[in-house]
């Protein structure tokens, strides 16, 4: 399987990080073909709404930015995974760029999967991003959901978070 993760936190050693590297370490044990991008360290912009991808660019946007190197992993994935912690309440800002610049693609064509990582300070903040995983991404592309992963403080530093993440990506089929 192609496995997208599109990885939010700008912290490159960061709990999230770890996270979605254990995830792609049990996932690719299991042979599965692993792409993490770290979408916080890219030169991504934000959608303009200007409706270009869909009248005149064939579902290219006119931005041209880092997102031409998600755009192909993106649409070929089996599975994509968002792993992101959580700012205000929801996805950081950087991952709701890369996710609304998705417009002008729709749906990924090959899709039948997604998962969601989340890690926050504090406990029962998740709300916002599940409803933009579970209402828009998940729902809207009509796949399967393997599991909202989310963990708060210390716990997503800890040893049993890493070794649920990188069982969870061992256990994929």
């Amino acid at each position: 399987m192609k496995i997208l993760v599109l990885q939010g936190s700008a912290r490159k050693n960061g709990r999230t990080s770890a996270l979605a590297r254990a995830f792609a370490k049990g996932a690719t044990s299991a042979g599965h073909d692993v792409t993490v991008m770290d979408v916080a360290n890219m030169n991504i912009h934000g959608c303009t709404g200007c409706e270009w991808c869909h009248t005149k660019g064939n579902g290219e946007c006119v931005q041209k930015d880092d997102m031409a190197r998600i755009y192909p992993l993106y649409d070929s994935a089996d599975m994509i995974v968002i792993a992101s912690p959580i700012y205000y309440g929801s996805l950081t800002g950087q991952m709701h760029c890369a996710i609304h610049r998705t417009y002008s693609l729709g749906k990924p064509a090959g899709c039948k999967k997604m998962a969601l990582i989340l890690d926050s300070g504090a406990n029962g903040v998740y709300d916002a991003a599940e409803k933009v995983y579970h209402g828009f991404l998940q729902g809207w592309y009509g796949v399967e959901d393997c599991g909202v992963f989310e963990y708060a403080g210390p716990r997503a530093s800890s040893p049993e978070s890493l070794a649920e993440l990188e069982a969870f990506g061992a256990n994929l089929r």
